[in-house]
């Protein structure tokens, strides 16, 4: 991958897709080959950012205490962790609820926050599992649209894993659609809509075109 390059992973479920994930992490080890990371060998977690299906948030911690643990867990003092938790959610429009317990949180502020929590580590690489896959249909867009529009602050690689045809066109560079397992490439597909994006690219001619090769990638009846 290029430095700062979006890639979406989509497929169907059971393809390896959160497994291959887990793999990049340095969670798993691979079966066969190895994962570089700037070259060299990854051989222990804790050298990317991963932020896994659900959000964990520690009920116990208040949100700006949430947001700074991975800081704290790398060995950041609690003080200047909490101090730049603090910093990023009033960046992020979520100062209000900074000292409130994660149960004062909406689903969307609570991803929000859990993706902070994996961006505020500051790693060149950022692997997101489903990040919004459990939330409504409105949420879900709301999120995506403010994803698009922080995407630049981000200032990181993403890998994101989703079942969403549209939410993988929106947000990535590129596009790899994977077939049912084992899993292999059924497609590589390069998103060339232009940046900054907005909800509107998905009512476009080259959106649809776009569309339409990975669902007959993916094999969806009518792709």
């Amino acid at each position: 991958m290029a430095p700062g390059e979006f890639l979406a992973l989509i497929g169907p479920s059971g393809a390896g897709k959160s497994t291959l994930l887990g793999v990049l992490a340095g969670l798993e080890p691979p079966d066969e080959g190895e994962v570089l990371l700037d070259g060299r060998p990854l051989t222990r977690p804790g050298l990317v950012a991963y932020m896994p299906q659900s959000d964990l948030l520690l009920p116990w911690r208040s949100v700006v205490a949430n947001v700074a643990l991975g800081l704290e867990a790398a060995g950041t003092p609690r003080e200047a962790a909490r101090k730049r938790a603090r910093a990023a959610l009033t960046r992020f429009g979520l100062e209000e609820f900074a000292d409130a317990p994660p149960e004062a949180l909406s689903g969307g502020m609570r991803s929000r926050a859990a993706l902070l929590r994996t961006a505020l580590l500051g790693r060149d690489a950022m692997l997101l599992d489903e990040p919004f896959g459990a939330l409504d249909a409105l949420t879900r867009r709301d999120l995506q649209g403010w994803l698009l529009g922080v995407r630049d602050e981000l200032a990181a690689t993403i890998v994101l894993v989703t079942h969403d045809v549209d939410e993988a066109l929106l947000l990535a560079d590129r596009v790899v659609a994977l077939t049912p397992r084992p899993a292999r490439v059924a497609l590589e597909l390069e998103v060339g809509l232009p940046r900054p994006r907005t909800m509107r690219d998905e009512t476009t001619g080259e959106f649809a075109r776009l569309k339409g090769r990975l669902l007959e990638a993916l094999g969806v009846a009518g792709g």
